[in-house]
């Protein structure tokens, strides 16, 4: 994967420095990286990145370097790719599966089937998932080919450009069908998992709303969803992206998440919260142009 400009009259770059940290937003850190893999060249001759460049000039960068990802183990499980270009997977996470290796979960989280995968069509680069969800939240994970990418998706998510929508089911019928919860959150004293609702903490907020009966039927694929006054279906969209934060703002206005034993109750209709990430809207790094990337409810959210 390459990063190419062309110098033209309306350019007022004056170095490839320029280019590389205004026109591309590139960090110092990655920057510095690229230089001493002499990755960076003008007119396919590799110069210093202070090179003064003129009209007609081709500024290229070249992200194709191999990567040592030994650190996670490969393991050739099923995964749900979504979409797939040079920069980025797109993958359908299932419930019960972790993003990252812990020590419970040393060999089967997700990142360790993307490294099988990788090693399939001989992709040698780190495992990067731009964001992560809860082992038993369903939905969208990225996964970044490489560390521009990453970058670039990182800083959409800091400036709210990348935006996640998710479906819950909530306990009970919500007086308020959409509205904001503004809660900071911090971890619970004494409890490693566990967070609260802490004046404290760090600044969280949650958008809301209650989906009406049609986006239901639609978003369900059923003409005729289960009905009931005990749960309403809310789409949520963060704006902040604190670990648990839906499930704790939920909670936290007297609405637990379906299943959710950690800050609600068990349920019979549902064995884990009834969370799911079903959309992600961001700007395609390469292409500058908006896409959109939509996950189908898992079989046992469609109660």
């Amino acid at each position: 994967m390459k990063l190419v400009y062309q110098v033209s009259e309306e350019t007022t770059y004056q170095t490839i420095k320029e280019v590389l940290k205004i026109e591309f937003s590139m960090s110092d850190r990655l920057l510095l990286k690229l230089k001493k893999l002499q990755k960076i060249s003008l007119n396919d001759e590799v110069v210093y990145v202070h090179h003064t460049i003129q009209k007609g000039d081709i500024i290229q960068c070249d992200l194709e370097c191999e990567e040592d990802n030994s650190n996670i183990v490969p393991t050739p499980l099923p995964l749900s790719i979504l979409y797939e270009d040079e920069g980025y997977l797109v993958i359908d996470k299932p419930s019960g599966i972790p993003v990252h290796p812990s020590c419970d979960h040393y060999t089967d989280s997700l990142s360790n089937r993307v490294r099988s995968y990788f090693d399939q069509i001989r992709l040698k680069k780190k495992i990067r998932p731009v964001n992560r969800l809860d082992k038993d939240t369903s939905g969208l994970v990225i996964f970044a080919k490489n560390e521009y990418i990453q970058e670039c998706l990182v800083k959409q998510m800091q400036s709210k450009d990348f935006v996640k929508k998710y479906i819950a089911i909530v306990n009970g019928q919500l007086e308020n069908k959409q509205g904001t919860i503004n809660a900071p959150i911090s971890r619970k004293e004494n409890s490693i998992i566990e967070r609260c609702v802490n004046q404290n903490g760090d600044i969280s907020i949650t958008h809301y709303q209650v989906l009406k009966q049609e986006q239901v039927e639609e978003l369900f694929q059923s003409k005729s969803p289960t009905k009931t006054n005990n749960f309403d279906i809310v789409e949520c969209t963060l704006e902040t992206g604190r670990t648990h934060q839906i499930r704790i703002h939920m909670a936290h206005i007297g609405h637990p998440l379906l299943g959710d034993t950690l800050y609600g109750t068990p349920s019979p209709l549902i064995a884990r919260q009834a969370l799911h990430c079903y959309k992600m809207r961001f700007i395609h790094p390469i292409t500058n142009q908006e896409v959109i990337y939509k996950s189908k409810l898992h079989k046992d959210m469609i109660i």
